[in-house]
């Protein structure tokens, strides 16, 4: 048996080097092992150090970052292996991980699975399990304000996400950050769409897949340090209001082309009285804040931008 694992990286170059490394010292292993390293253009040296220091990987080269979707696209078409696993560059592969989850996809023919996401602090990421988009996460999960409350509490939790157990339980969508599925499953559903540039090419693809019967599963006996957003952060910090804008038309576009073009409208008006609320709310702060500050003014043109430009 062939795992294909694609490692997708954009200037994260220390980063990836420590993803391969936990990789290529695993235990000896029941299955041969594929690494294509896709590089969306990183100008931080990244394919150099992996044809230096990892000549086992095959490297596709990017002169330009052509996003999630479609450099993960470039890796499942150059893929040899029976078992397909996308994995981002921010990650380090725990011992045992990768042969848990390859044995957990033999369950079924239309498996699809995840291990379970930690931090570097060991403790879950939670938010990586979230149900399908829904109004609720709108108000409460994309509210700042709000958010840290909605997630310690255990019944409000549930209707965002879904909570971290011990044996190995379903989900609504697994993470793009480390998915595992069979050639078969992959033929099935497709290639992620490339329609998404960035965000929710993952939960697209989850939504096609439970469509036509995959079972999605997080084994969390399989584990994976995720250091979250070390690319997608970089352009929060400097760009917070070009990222933000991404993130929700992402959001839009798949409830759109999922839910209907009535849900997209009152998912933007869930949106819009969001960001008034939160605004509000951050206000009292911002006069003393920069940073609290910048943050209303991004709401109010992500507010004008989806009332009146998009």
């Amino acid at each position: 048996m062939i795992v294909s694992i694609i490692i997708l990286s954009w200037n994260t170059k220390r980063l990836l080097k420590d993803c391969l490394k936990s990789i290529y010292s695993l235990d000896p292993k029941p299955y041969s092992l594929e690494l294509i390293v896709v590089d969306n253009g990183s100008t931080d040296g990244s394919p150099e150090m992996v044809k230096k220091e990892f000549k086992e990987a095959k490297l596709i080269q990017n002169k330009r970052n052509l996003g999630f979707a479609k450099g993960n696209n470039q890796g499942i078409k150059a893929a040899r292996g029976d078992l397909i696993m996308l994995l981002n560059s921010d990650t380090v592969v725990h011992k045992g991980s990768i042969k848990k989850l390859a044995g957990a996809t033999k369950d079924g023919p239309l498996q699809a699975v995840s291990p379970l996401l930690i931090l570097p602090d060991k403790k879950p990421q939670i938010d990586y399990y979230m149900k399908f988009p829904n109004l609720w996460q709108i108000c409460l999960y994309h509210n700042p304000v709000l958010r840290p409350l909605a997630l310690k509490i255990p019944l409000v939790r549930d209707l965002i996400c879904f909570s971290p157990k011990k044996r190995t339980f379903g989900v609504d969508q697994l993470p793009g950050a480390a998915l595992m599925a069979s050639r078969e499953t992959w033929d099935k559903v497709g290639l992620l769409d490339e329609d998404y540039h960035f965000l929710y090419e993952d939960v697209d693809w989850c939504y096609r897949a439970k469509k036509l019967g995959v079972k999605l599963k997080v084994i969390p006996e399989a584990k994976i340090t995720h250091i979250g957003g070390a690319s997608w952060k970089k352009k929060l910090k400097e760009e917070s209001f070009d990222f933000y804008q991404q993130y929700f038309s992402s959001l839009l576009l798949f409830v759109e082309k999922n839910y209907g073009q009535g849900k997209k409208i009152i998912f933007r008006v869930a949106l819009i009285k969001n960001w008034l609320l939160s605004s509000v709310l951050i206000l009292p702060v911002a006069i003393f804040s920069p940073r609290a500050w910048k943050v209303v003014l991004d709401k109010l043109k992500l507010i004008r931008y989806f009332l009146i430009v998009k």
